[in-house]
């Protein structure tokens, strides 16, 4: 065990408690010298099994451990449920190298209550001298350990019909019924997307839903695979050109922006590697600035929790062409970043927590049947 609080015992009224927990050794000392280094964060234990770390959550209640989920004996996914039964207010932020298998498993672990998850480069060098990934980690880190709010887990595959937490009135605040729902969320996106879609039920069959949620690539395909499992709607990476189809799920292709055109007078995706806006790629203003200058009225913008205000410029595009746009509310959120700089500047029609906002659009479009 190692701290890193110049003040000793007190740093950790201070500063953010930490465990780690990973099974290489050097790992586990970088990560602590990141820590103590930044001056932020007062590690309290170290694990090199799945094992120990659920005894340091009982003992240390931490404010956020890092999980590896390649461990000997009880890896990063058994433990994790274990964890947050032992102390359910630590944020666990995954750590993992990228693979296939990986980004499916930490996909189920942010539904099921990890906040975050960061890609370890697959060498020891690319881990010791890549200043991005020390960054993205330490920026994660950070992010978690201020959050007021802990996910929870995915409701059971059933349909719940919760009471709307925002105006019931949101049908007054579109000019037409909305066809299009582009999404965008960030840190907690996946559990938060996966509950809202879920919450839709048969609605979803009405629409063409349209993602960009912040995910390196690998994840992305993982992340429609699971979304498809979750709502029974057919969910995928589009292609370029490819022609949007109500009834289904697109999902932003990691690392790549995923924004609409309209091409021979079919609404189409537009898939690019052009820059990242605001340091994310794919960008969730790419796909709100298409959505309000192609579909206009017909899309309803959805923005989410994530940090960060990207989507903030695209929701004011949206609400300038017409269409509504619903924030996530501060409470719910794991992040209120992204959803609260777009209720400071203005541009959101409804604020309503996660469990409000699946029934509510499911109402919105239920009573413009009726109409």
């Amino acid at each position: 065990m190692s701290s890193f609080s110049p003040a000793g015992a007190a740093g950790t009224q201070r500063h953010k408690t930490v465990v780690i927990a990973d099974d290489s050794v050097v790992v586990r000392g970088l990560f602590a010298r990141w820590l103590g280094e930044s001056g932020q964060f007062y590690l309290v234990a170290v694990a090199g099994d799945g094992e120990t770390a659920v005894a340091h959550a009982s003992r240390f209640k931490p404010d956020v451990m890092v999980l590896d989920l390649d461990m000997p004996g009880v890896d990063g996914a058994a433990a994790l449920p274990l964890i947050l039964k032992e102390s359910p207010h630590t944020g666990v932020l995954l750590a993992t190298t990228l693979t296939e298998r990986n980004a499916r498993i930490a996909l189920e672990c942010m539904t099921k209550g990890a906040m975050d998850v960061v890609s370890k480069p697959d060498s020891r060098h690319g881990l010791t001298v890549s200043l991005d990934f020390r960054s993205e980690f330490l920026l994660k880190l950070g992010n978690i350990a201020q959050s007021p709010a802990r996910p929870g887990y995915l409701p059971p595959e059933v349909d719940i019909d919760f009471t709307p937490g925002g105006p019931d009135n949101l049908r007054q605040l579109v000019s037409v019924v909305p066809r299009y729902l582009v999404v965008g969320a960030s840190t907690g996106g996946p559990r938060a997307i996966a509950r809202a879609l879920f919450d839709m039920g048969d609605a979803l069959q009405e629409l063409t839903t349209i993602i960009v949620q912040h995910m390196p690539p690998l994840f992305t395909a993982s992340f429609a695979e699971q979304i498809a499992c979750h709502t029974g709607i057919p969910a995928r990476e589009p292609f370029d050109g490819e022609r949007l189809s109500r009834g289904i799920i697109y999902v932003a292709p990691g690392g790549r922006h995923l924004g609409i055109d309209r091409r021979l007078g079919h609404i189409v995706a537009s898939i690019s590697d052009a820059p990242p806006v605001k340091f994310c790629r794919p960008a969730v203003d790419v796909l709100f600035n298409d959505a309000a200058r192609h579909l206009g009225p017909a899309a309803l913008g959805l923005v989410l929790t994530g940090m960060g205000a990207d989507g903030t410029e695209g929701a004011g595009a949206l609400r300038r062409s017409g269409a509504a746009v619903i924030a996530q509310d501060e409470q719910s959120s794991t992040i209120w970043g992204m959803p609260g700089s777009v209720v400071r500047a203005n541009h959101a029609s409804a604020v309503i927590s996660l469990d409000g906002i699946g029934p509510a659009i499911r109402d919105l479009l239920r009573a413009g049947r009726l109409s």
